[in-house]
């Protein structure tokens, strides 16, 4: 009998290459018809699957930086806000409403990028959508006007979300399931130093020429990244790569004249689905309202603490705004590291998990609960833990610390979400997780608008031991009920239209 192979983590290599295989040869079965086209093969160097390594890491790396700019200018303006406050006559509400509603604005742009994306393809969608955030990013400071600024927040914030949204799915056209992981871990490699650098720039830049340069500089940045995507990424959506080649074969009278599907009502009517898919999801399917549920806490919470963070050391420390913003370097290091570390673990928990099963059954979505799990707990431990730090005035080492936690273990559960999404929606995974972040983006809105509130009434421990409660209470279960029960959650409320 052939001696099985093992990679240096323990797992059975052949059969997960074998797994591989079948994915790609899945792809590969499509019949041919004067309509549809089908792979040439599974080894078709046209499959995203099969692209060098080389260029799928180089679009991980750009979808990455894409991120990093909407992550960064959700944060950049935090430093500016009293002096934006002061110069456009805002009050406390809106002048809280300028940094969150950029959150509201990425959920309403998630209704429309991700499905649209599906319709389009990944690459013309993220290219105008940068653009579009560019233009609205460049004209918040103009003629320091309240409306404008609200405006070109929210518009800006729908534009940058692209990023967020597309970087999963196109990460998950590149990469076959085992290597979900490694995939988003490369996706993730810079976003998420955005919480820090976002507080970092913006002080600096505030502090020694203009706040209107937050909003200029990153559009500066925003648009050296969107000209090298255009050179360097390359559509990755399978039903729009076979459409493309099936229009060059009819052109090249390989195959017979378009059918009525690519009329302009045809269109339409399929923008028309598309877009209503990410609400049909999440009113009908109960894994991914479940999802959102986690999702949405996961992300309100970290917002919440970030609008927060640097008023710890200014008010408990008695730190001054630029030295407080570095602090901000411990949650860019849990965030990284979490992910970074956690997508390795992930495979390595998935491919362990798949290999335990019976020959020939398939891999579940459900290989992906133990790190949601991971990070379900070490979320609140890390809440706990900076509240209370806090509160006690200990060294301010013991409150980055808990940051540092709380932001791998809410990281973690994230991407452990999302890694879910893309395995059960594989063909429609803009659109489900565009489905699942509309929850986020409105707690992500919200929770910060009461985060004085909550902390100038419960002080830095129980406010945040209340947060933390709440995650225990909610979501903790929904990630055990996955766990135990995902494969008859997974059924409620499917149809043919979700494959």
């Amino acid at each position: 009998m052939e001696a099985e192979t093992k990679n240096d983590l323990g797992v059975d290599e052949k059969r997960l290459h074998d797994d591989e295989q079948n994915e790609k040869a899945a792809e590969a079965a499509v019949l041919a018809t004067p309509t549809k086209i089908a792979w040439d093969g599974p080894e078709d160097p046209s499959n995203p699957l099969n692209w060098p390594s080389s260029r799928k890491i180089s679009i991980g790396i750009i979808i990455s930086l894409g991120q990093l700019v909407c992550l960064m200018t959700t944060s950049i303006v935090a430093p500016a806000l009293p002096q934006i406050a002061k110069d456009l006559g805002l009050g406390a509400s809106e002048t809280q409403m300028s940094f969150s509603i950029f959150v509201l604005g990425q959920g309403i742009g998630s209704l429309f990028i991700g499905p649209l994306s599906e319709v389009f393809g990944r690459k013309p969608l993220w290219v105008s959508c940068t653009f579009f955030f560019i233009l609205w990013n460049s004209l918040c400071p103009v003629g320091k006007s309240k409306v404008m600024l609200i405006i070109g927040r929210v518009l800006s914030g729908a534009g940058g979300s692209c990023g967020v949204i597309l970087s999963g799915p196109i990460m998950a056209d590149m990469y076959p399931k085992k290597d979900r992981g490694k995939s988003l871990a490369i996706a993730s490699l810079f976003p998420y130093l955005g919480p820090a650098l976002g507080p970092i720039v913006g002080g600096l830049v505030s502090q020694h020429v203009s706040w209107p340069w937050l909003f200029w500089v990153m559009s500066i940045f925003s648009a050296v990244i969107v000209i090298a995507g255009m050179l360097i990424i390359r559509e990755s959506y399978k039903p729009i790569i076979l459409k493309h080649k099936a229009d060059r074969l009819r052109t090249q009278g390989v195959m017979e004249a378009a059918d009525a599907e690519s009329s302009p009502q045809s269109l339409l009517s399929k923008i028309g689905v598309s877009l209503s898919r990410p609400l049909r999801l999440l009113a009908t399917r109960l894994v991914v309202q479940l999802l959102a549920l986690i999702l949405g806490l996961a992300f309100g919470t970290y917002v919440l603490v970030l609008s927060f963070f640097a008023r710890v050391f200014i008010d408990q420390y008695d730190q001054s705004a630029t030295s407080s913003s570095l602090q901000y370097i411990a949650i860019a290091l849990g965030c990284t590291l979490s992910t970074q570390t956690g997508g390795r673990l992930m495979d390595f928990i998935y491919a362990r998990l798949h290999t335990r099963q019976p020959e020939g059954a398939p891999a579940l979505p459900e290989f992906r609960v133990p790190i949601l799990l991971i990070g379900g707990l070490l979320l609140p431990a890390g809440l706990f833990w900076l509240g209370w730090s806090a509160q006690g005035h200990a060294h301010w080492i013991m409150v980055d610390i808990g940051a540092l936690i709380f932001t791998a273990g809410d990281f973690l559960a994230s991407q452990a979400a999302l890694a879910y999404i893309l395995d059960e929606f594989p063909t429609h995974a803009a659109s489900a997780g565009a489905a699942s972040r509309i929850v986020s983006n409105i707690l992500g809105f919200t929770f910060p608008l009461f985060a004085p509130q909550l902390y100038d009434r419960l002080g830095y421990g129980w406010g945040n031991s209340l947060l933390a409660l709440i995650w225990i209470v909610v979501a903790l279960p929904v990630s055990l009920a996955i766990w135990f029960w995902g494969n008859k959650i997974r059924r409620v409320g499917k149809s043919k239209k979700d494959e």
